[in-house]
């Protein structure tokens, strides 16, 4: 139920409940694919003359790589919100307030809430907090163990190296 008359609203809260597809063409592009229905549910009531308040709460998984070994993970995504919707030309939007038309019998929460999830995603997934990511040499992922390449060298340190290396200690 992503669209309310605001009728309704106007002589008495309405809950608002529904599942968005994870196809559902208002979340193209959310960043992260959905593994689920995003599940919707608030509460909409008046605030004044032409402002409505939406208590609303959504949740989801996605499945997302972890940015430093690739690992495919499934992370839930659960956010509460509280946003202000107005026909007041003075409210400013952003930051959780909506501008609508005053003339507008429906209230059509879709836009609120690809806006809100998109700023509930992750910007970045990692498997773990300590994920060691991959060899930058041979791709293995050093989660599994230790790859088996030589460490790295500091090129600071090859001057010196080629002068031992030339004029060997003798004892």
């Amino acid at each position: 139920m992503l669209r309310v008359a605001l009728s309704e609203v106007r002589a008495g809260p309405v809950d608002t409940t529904g599942e968005v597809a994870p196809d559902d063409p208002i979340l193209t592009g959310v960043g992260w694919p959905l593994i689920e229905p995003l599940a919707v549910r608030g509460r909409l009531s008046s605030a004044g003359e032409g402002k409505f308040y939406w208590r609303v709460s959504f949740a989801t998984r996605i499945r997302a790589e972890c940015r430093r070994c690739l690992v495919r993970v499934e992370l839930p995504v659960a956010e509460s919100r509280a946003l202000i919707f107005s026909a007041d030309k003075e409210t400013p939007e952003g930051d959780g307030c909506y501008a609508i038309s005053e003339r507008s019998p429906v209230l059509d929460l879709a836009d609120a809430v690809r806006e809100e999830v998109l700023l509930a995603m992750p910007q970045f997934v990692e498997c773990r907090p300590d994920c060691k990511g991959l060899c930058a040499r041979c791709g293995a992922n050093l989660n599994d163990g230790p790859c088996d390449c030589p460490p790295p060298s500091d090129p600071r340190w090859d001057a010196l190296r080629a002068l031992t290396q030339a004029n060997p200690q003798k004892d």
